[in-house]
């Protein structure tokens, strides 16, 4: 995203950019809460997840290096429905609420955070279509190359018991799922490393909603 900025655009943002790690586990906001800070993630991926009276969540979107988390900024409200969770630790840059509502207004970087929220919208639909039509084997393996696309390399630090959270399933359906991705030769589980040895493979085994977010991030964002 922050790669993708017009020059004039980037050396305005340069200097309202905080430079921050981005712990595993840590909550930047809260369901409904007031957003004071954007982030744009760089090394870490981040979960969007949806939170019911009961306590109950599950994962409606992943954002990494490709994007932003808090785009309800400008979208009209000060806060969001979603919790956003670190899901996989790291860095990222953070800028205040207030600097992108004025930032907003200005057409080059309107257009651009506009065709990323299309895209993000259209993996939280197919994320929830994916959760009631499909099996949680296809899940995961979907959940495990959209967070692939997020970083470098093929490795994931992950428990079993997150990836329950982020799925809204039970953790002994996680193990079940990743030992028939191991025996398939697919992915290498060991202490909270997910490492994927076989990307062709387990894109197979996903089911069609991996593609079709893939298709919509490549057709509405800039490669930089």
């Amino acid at each position: 995203m922050l790669a993708a900025l017009p020059d004039a655009e980037w050396r305005s943002w340069l200097p309202q950019l905080e430079l921050v790690d981005l712990p595993l586990g840590q909550v930047l906001y809260e369901s409904g809460a007031t957003l004071s800070h954007v982030y744009f993630p760089v090394s870490a991926i981040v979960s969007l997840l949806y939170v019911m009276e009961n306590g109950a969540s599950a994962e409606i979107a992943v954002v990494g290096n490709e994007g932003l988390v808090g785009i309800s900024l400008f979208m009209g409200g000060e806060s969001t429905p979603s919790r956003a969770v670190v899901q996989s630790a790291g860095r990222g840059y953070r800028m205040t609420s207030r600097f992108l509502k004025e930032e907003f207004k200005l057409a080059p970087v309107l257009h651009l955070l506009l065709r990323y929220t299309q895209a993000l919208i259209t993996q939280i639909a197919q994320t929830a279509v994916c959760n009631r039509l499909h099996t949680l084997d296809q899940q995961l393996c979907r959940w495990l190359l959209l967070s692939l696309d997020r970083l470098r390399g093929n490795e994931l630090v992950m428990t079993q018991e997150l990836i329950a959270n982020m799925l809204g399933v039970r953790r002994e359906g996680v193990t079940e799922g990743a030992l028939k991705l191991q025996k398939a030769g697919l992915i290498s589980y060991a202490r909270g490393h997910i490492t994927v040895s076989d990307r062709p493979g387990l894109e197979k085994r996903s089911c069609e909603c991996y593609a079709v977010v893939k298709k919509e991030y490549d057709r509405l964002l800039p490669r930089a």
